[in-house]
């Protein structure tokens, strides 16, 4: 999905009310009631239905875009409050009229235009457990000054026990959001590095701009997001005379001993993520307890032959010299794709050229540590340059990069880098990586090209463990949770 900047944005609202005669009251109205949607999800994700709700509101658009949500979950019955931050006078045009019927609504609702007003709040607390925050929009310019910088400290204080949910972008980039819900198409400044703390989750909602704006548009030329409107046309209805040849064979090379957990979950993973058949080639010391923990995949303790659709190595793979020659001769052999995770990768530091010179396409995931090491750079060089650290790594390899961490990054050859903003916290813990090494591997396997793979593998592993955390808690969530509700995650693209 392209990503705009804020002047852009603006201009295609005003372009959608000048030139299509669509009320710009009527887009406010759109965009409130998908945040009301959004939050509506995000509380029953979170166990939260009929928790308390407090809109904390600017006298902008952004807050127009408050009022409407909070009188449509107020309709609903649900407990919300709005609080004001500023002078009711000083509200104008579509957010003036959403305010108005916020009121008739019989929302209740305090005007906090004054510092000691949110003195008082900061120090009084209160005991909503999502607070949306609806202070400054993209429309906002130096610093936030007044009650408005005080609502925005107000606010981000409340992340520290409660759920935020900031509206198009977080205020100010001041407000740590765990979820942002942006209007129209995503902001550039939502996925910048130094901006992902406040950002959280990226949902976009569909305000009604006309297609052919949209086209028109023109996005960042660097950056995509990976959004799932982009990703479920890959995932077709199965056809009812389908068999599991369909889907592709999947082989998984990995494991030594001491380390039969990577590859058990990576294969897991593939098999979770629709390949038709996975097969792990493992040592023989682990092939026993590989074999017991994973049923449904063919574990073998030597080299199996088969006609396969992909292939994973490295999981838990080791360093040895012995899996240096192991992944050379993969590259130098394999006709189909290769993912490489992990040791496969490390081993790989002083053989760059032979990535560069397999004959298939070639994925390799490696989080910084692993990508600083293959190319002889710092991992504080790699993290203050990722996009260009992934960018140059996929044009001089010719292969895709899947660079880990927070906001994951997609680059392929000549391409924008692609951004993902599913997942949290909670999955920087041991064996996340392989999962998703599993998971591209199946997905490749399937038929989708290495860089579909790679971008709709992240965003469902990301998603998976969204679903996970919110069930669970960040704190408590281990690797085998992201296979668990992989299921979960693959039916927010498509019903079936």
């Amino acid at each position: 999905m392209k990503l705009v900047s804020a002047s852009a944005m603006r201009e295609l609202d005003r372009r959608t009310i000048d030139e299509f005669g669509i009320p710009g009251e009527e887009l406010m109205h759109v965009a409130g009631e998908g945040l009301a949607d959004a939050l509506r999800e995000l509380a029953s994700r979170h166990q939260l239905v009929d928790s308390p709700v407090l809109f904390v509101a600017g006298c902008g658009n952004n807050g127009g875009d408050a009022f409407v949500a909070a009188a449509s979950l107020h309709e609903d019955g649900w407990p919300v409050e709005c609080w004001l931050a500023g002078d009711e006078g000083k509200l104008k045009g579509d957010a003036l009229s959403s305010f108005k019927k916020l009121k008739k609504a019989g929302v209740p609702l305090q005007v906090m235009d004054t510092p000691d007003a949110w003195k008082h709040a900061s120090e009084a607390g209160t005991d909503a457990e999502i607070v949306v925050d609806g202070l400054l929009g993209t429309g906002a310019a130096g610093e936030p000054r007044g009650v408005i910088a005080d609502a925005i400290r107000f606010a981000d204080a409340q992340a520290e026990r409660a759920l935020i949910v900031s509206i198009d972008v977080p205020s100010a980039m001041r407000v740590r959001a765990d979820l942002t819900v942006t209007m129209g198409l995503p902001k550039i400044d939502c996925v910048q590095s130094e901006y992902l703390d406040c950002v959280g989750n990226l949902e976009v909602v569909d305000i009604g701009i006309p297609e052919a704006l949209l086209e028109q548009v023109d996005g960042d030329s660097e950056l995509a997001l990976i959004h799932a409107s982009d990703l479920a046309p890959l995932f077709p209805r199965r056809s009812r005379d389908a068999h599991k040849g369909d889907y592709g064979h999947v082989l998984c090379i990995g494991g030594t001993k001491g380390f039969s957990g990577a590859i058990t979950m990576a294969s897991r993973a593939a098999a979770r993520a629709g390949a038709g058949l996975v097969s792990a080639f493992v040592p023989e010391a682990i092939h026993a307890l590989v074999a017991s923990a994973i049923p449904e995949v063919m574990v073998h303790a030597s080299m199996p032959e088969g006609k396969w659709s992909a292939i994973l190595a490295g999981c838990g793979m080791g360093r040895s010299a012995t899996t240096r020659e192991q992944v050379l001769q993969l590259l130098d052999t394999s006709a189909v794709p290769l993912i490489l995770d992990a040791d496969a990768i490390t081993v790989l530091a002083e053989h760059v050229d032979a990535i560069a010179a397999a004959r298939c396409p070639v994925v390799l995931t490696p989080h910084p540590g692993e990508f600083a090491a293959l190319f002889g750079f710092k991992v504080k060089d790699v993290q203050e340059d990722r996009v260009g650290m992934a960018r140059m790594a996929a044009d001089k390899l010719g292969a895709i990069i899947v660079l880990k961490g927070a906001g994951t990054l997609v680059a392929a050859p000549g391409s924008a880098v692609a951004v993902n903003m599913t997942g949290n916290p909670g999955m920087a813990s041991g064996g996340s990586g392989d999962v998703l090494a599993g998971i591209i591997a199946a997905l490749a396997g399937q038929g989708l090209s290495a860089v579909q793979a790679a971008c709709a593998g992240v965003w469902l592993h990301g998603r998976a463990g969204d679903l996970a955390a919110a069930e669970k808690s960040q704190a408590s969530l281990i690797a085998p949770d992201l296979i668990d509700k992989l299921a979960d995650a693959f039916r927010s693209l498509s019903c079936r």
